[in-house]
């Protein structure tokens, strides 16, 4: 509170909160445009009649979309197709040597994969929303609740509809990014953040309040709030805990200057993977579900209905829990290179002491980077977990408005955006150097 009061102070600050604050109020009015050639009405009586919770494929996406997914909004398809968009060039770096050297030279290789990255977020935008608006027009989308929600089903009216869908993923990557550049925060982080709070605030009200305000329990809903409110404060201090590797520098004579001999550590953050597992693990156990219904008289696709589209069933918690763990440990080994880290190191003059430089260094680092994606699988495992035990202790069916993903993104961006704030902050506010106990003067 007291960063936020400073940077209203500031006029460049305030100029920024302003312009995210309009970007916001842009992302959402266009989260309620109707796509040409939907029926609205309609829609609006399939999403009310459907009950669908954060954890599968189609709850995921639509909690990214601020509920703009079920609506068939011109920005239908969110960030999704970026976010997908940026996980698949990062992982690409492992396979396509030329994305690693790209990554290798710095702000201009970055530049290029960030130029592949919107051509990819295209791509898979045409794709996706292919994808959903034949769904929507099968009823699938709707779990066959509804029909006729596009009642022209031309080629030509589909191609339409397609490509201004497309235009809202594109228009919605250029907002974030100017809010990247102009504003506070990382702009796509920013919009996923009130994509969630957009549903998680009026489900979290509806536990107690109800429907009508007749059918709620307010003491599921106190229940729920305080345990939201832990989670919260939990989640916020596991993701900043860090395990501090001491580094030493030698020191070097370049020219006639003397350069090194100063010791720093190197910040290994206990949840390297971030939201990324929890995504992955649910994402990819809805793809069986969304399979099943297009045969779901099958034994098979009722033995999927039965154990897999149920998230309290024991089959999905354990392979929800594998999949966690398996991607806790895949993503970080791509995202962390120890070999990189000691070469870096040992170019630099830098070693851990005790440890002798080069292979002895990156053994030492994946040996701690082992430890540590053990303990945050763990945590990841916690907290994803915890919905699933209230929904079955308080029976609140498919109520419960928030999710392990829902927790991370919340908690994650929420404290991304505050270091930046605060950072910002003290580029025009600061306290006196030269004199002790002196207000903050604005440079």
């Amino acid at each position: 509170m007291r960063t936020l009061i400073q940077a209203l102070k500031t006029k460049e600050l305030r100029k920024k909160i302003l312009f995210v604050l309009f970007i916001i109020i842009i992302y959402r009015i266009g989260s309620f445009i109707p796509t040409p050639g939907v029926d609205y009405g309609v829609v609006q009586e399939c999403v009310g009649d459907m009950s669908t919770t954060s954890e599968n494929f189609i709850g995921l996406v639509n909690l990214f979309s601020g509920g703009a997914m079920l609506q068939l909004s011109i920005f239908a398809l969110g960030v999704m197709p970026y976010i997908t968009a940026s996980i698949v060039v990062q992982l690409l770096r492992v396979v396509i040597p030329r994305f690693e050297a790209l990554h290798k030279e710095g702000q201009s290789g970055e530049a290029k994969l960030t130029q592949y990255t919107r051509y990819l977020t295209i791509g898979l935008a045409v794709l996706q929303s292919t994808t959903i608006l034949v769904t929507a027009r099968s009823g699938a989308l709707f779990n066959y609740q509804c029909s006729q929600v596009i009642p022209d089903g031309s080629v030509w009216n589909l191609v339409v509809m397609v490509l201004i869908m497309t235009g809202g993923t594109g228009l919605i990557m250029w907002m974030a990014e100017l809010v990247t550049e102009k504003g506070i925060g990382q702009g796509m982080s920013v919009l996923i953040f009130m994509s969630i709070c957009s549903g998680f605030l009026p489900q979290l009200w509806e536990i107690g309040w109800g429907t009508d305000g007749t059918d709620g329990d307010w003491t599921k809903f106190a229940i729920v709030v305080a345990v939201l409110l832990v989670i919260l404060v939990f989640v916020d201090y596991v993701e900043l805990c860090q395990r501090r590797i001491p580094v030493q520098y030698t020191r070097r004579m370049i020219g006639r200057k003397m350069y090194g001999g100063s010791s720093t550590y190197l910040p290994l953050k206990v949840n390297m993977s971030g939201v990324i597992p929890p995504i992955f693990a649910s994402s990819i156990l809805a793809i069986p579900t969304l399979i099943a219904q297009f045969d779901s008289d099958a034994d098979w696709a009722e033995w999927i209905n039965n154990n897999l589209a149920d998230t309290t069933s024991v089959w999905y918690i354990a392979l929800y829990a594998v999949m966690i763990v398996f991607f806790c440990f895949f993503y970080t080994s791509i995202t962390f290179n120890p070999d990189e880290t000691a070469d870096n190191m040992k170019q630099y003059g830098g070693f851990i002491p005790g440890i002798r430089a080069g292979n002895a260094t990156s053994r030492y680092l994946s040996y701690v980077m082992n430890r540590l994606n053990t303990v945050g699988a763990i945590y990841l495992l916690f907290v994803a977990l915890i919905p699933t035990v209230l929904i079955m202790a308080l029976g609140l069916n498919t109520q419960l408005p928030f999710g392990g993903t829902t927790i991370l993104i919340i908690a994650g961006v929420g404290l991304d955006t505050l270091r930046q704030a605060k950072a910002q902050t003290e580029q025009y506010q600061y306290t006196g150097f030269l004199f002790e106990n002196t207000d903050k003067v604005e440079a």
